[in-house]
């Protein structure tokens, strides 16, 4: 007897005569994104309009166009990013707390379904941690991520432990004709041969060494199958907070290095000392913790990243081409000498605009799409990797340029596009419409970022109006 499917999508008119009429089906209302604001669609001319002969800028305008993207409203913060980090923390504790040298408490690990049946092991982040009154072993649990300093005597969270494995699937690369297994896919053109040969894939993987060592490599090798587009890394999450030291020479930054990232006081400011690879790991961590909230297995979700070159760009200047700052005026600030960013006003004066580093997110005006700090404040990590002919190898609709770069390659292979300016910078570097670029490994104290999530379909009458 044959096998007959039954469609959970029906037609929209079953009695039109025979007519095909479309199919329909339930659709889940994509709910707005927690602290994120709606970029509609739109083009614009990328980059520098106008020749500034001042500060030697070149005009380099290039018309692009941008799907509808949701974007955080500020700059991630410190409070944000500790979640994660907290997360991370917690993780491991209930890993230990399930492990049969720590008492093996099984609640804190589930193994099998609700009938018995195994499953692949998951941590019970319904069963909580035993922080006050723990037994002897949930204590030792606990306190193995902690470290006690040997200068003060106190306990302290260890960061060298804070790692986070995540897996990512390359679309784009499993998309391309080049890698399909059926190499009658591969090639339409019928003049030519058949291709014979299996397409030679890179795929990053990552696992710990016996000694507990992060070991990262790049695989090449013929493609066998779907899971090679599979990438895995392992990322040490904890902020650098050694980096207002190591930026500035010869200046007294310590009290940033001690309290910028742990003290409450600074919750509200942006995250910095975050590599590209860092905020990478967040942005797919909030997907996943996005998920897991919604209980929802069977439902696609959009995930956070980090936004495009091009994206940043047009949700930086509103969709305005004429201006290369988020606001209309050429100058920083207005007719009363009212600032619109956090920069460096004049030289060695950082303190004009009301702040000497970073400001607290959404302090000044937001440009006319809703969004904060687009200029200064910290310069933004975007996805986009730096090549001094980008221009020339990406698309006029949704340009990226994504290269991911292995172990082995030069460090110049390494660069990523960072955007927007910070607060050390002067007003020619917190124009939008210029690119820079940084080491994706590197943490500074003046980069930061924020997500983006593709907006899925179009809702009408949500878009922002442009000037």
């Amino acid at each position: 007897m044959p096998l007959m499917l039954a469609s959970c999508f029906s037609a929209r008119n079953s009695s039109a005569g025979g007519e095909v009429t479309g199919v329909g089906g339930s659709a889940w209302a994509e709910p707005t994104p927690y602290g994120m604001v709606l970029v509609d669609r739109g083009s614009i001319a990328m980059g520098p309009s106008k020749d500034d002969s001042i500060t030697g800028i070149k005009a380099n305008p290039r018309g692009i166009s941008v799907d509808a993207f949701w974007m955080d409203e500020t700059e991630i913060t410190n409070s944000k990013y500790k979640q994660f980090v907290f997360w991370v923390r917690d993780s491991i504790i209930r890993e230990r707390l399930a492990d049969p040298a720590y008492g093996g408490d099984e609640a804190f690990k589930i193994e099998e379904d609700k009938e018995g049946n195994p499953v692949t092991p998951y941590l019970n982040w319904s069963k909580a941690i035993p922080w006050r009154n723990p037994n002897e072993d949930e204590q030792r649990a606990i306190e193995s991520v902690y470290r006690t300093n040997p200068i003060t005597g106190k306990k302290e969270l260890d960061p060298t432990q804070l790692n986070y494995r995540y897996e990512i699937f390359n679309h784009t690369a499993a998309a391309q004709r080049k890698n399909r297994l059926d190499p009658l896919t591969r090639e339409y053109n019928t003049d030519k041969p058949v291709p014979t040969e299996l397409p030679v894939i890179s795929k990053d993987t990552a696992y710990f060494s016996e000694d507990g060592e992060i070991i990262r490599e790049t695989i090449t090798r013929p493609l066998t199958g779907d899971f090679d587009f599979v990438n895995t890394y392992i990322v040490n999450v904890y902020p650098d907070t050694t980096c207002w030291i190591n930026d500035f020479d010869n200046a007294y930054n310590e009290t940033y290095t001690r309290m910028y990232f742990s003290h409450a006081g600074y919750n509200n400011y942006p995250v910095v000392g975050v590599s590209w690879e860092q905020a990478n790991a967040f942005s797919n961590w909030r997907t996943d913790y996005l998920r897991r909230s919604l209980g929802k297995d069977n439902i696609y979700v959009e995930p956070y990243r980090l936004p495009t070159e091009a994206e940043w760009e047009y949700a930086a200047r509103a969709g305005n081409s004429e201006s290369p700052y988020p606001w209309e005026e050429t100058l920083p600030y207005d007719e009363r000498g009212c600032f619109y960013a956090n920069f460096k006003p004049m030289d060695g004066d950082y303190v004009r605009d009301g702040h000497v580093i970073t400001s607290q997110v959404g302090t000044f005006t937001p440009n006319d799409f809703g969004l904060y700090d687009m200029a200064g404040n910290v310069s933004e990590w975007t996805s986009t990797a730096f090549t001094e002919s980008i221009d020339n190898l990406t698309a006029d609709i949704n340009p990226e340029y994504r290269y991911d770069a292995a172990k082995e390659d030069p460090y110049k292979m390494k660069r990523k596009i960072v955007r927007g300016g910070s607060w050390k910078d002067v007003a020619s570097g917190i124009r939008s419409d210029l690119r820079m670029w940084e080491y994706q490994n590197e943490q500074r104290s003046y980069i930061g970022f924020r997500n983006v999530r593709s907006q899925i379909g179009f809702a009408k009458g949500t878009q922002k109006k442009k000037r």
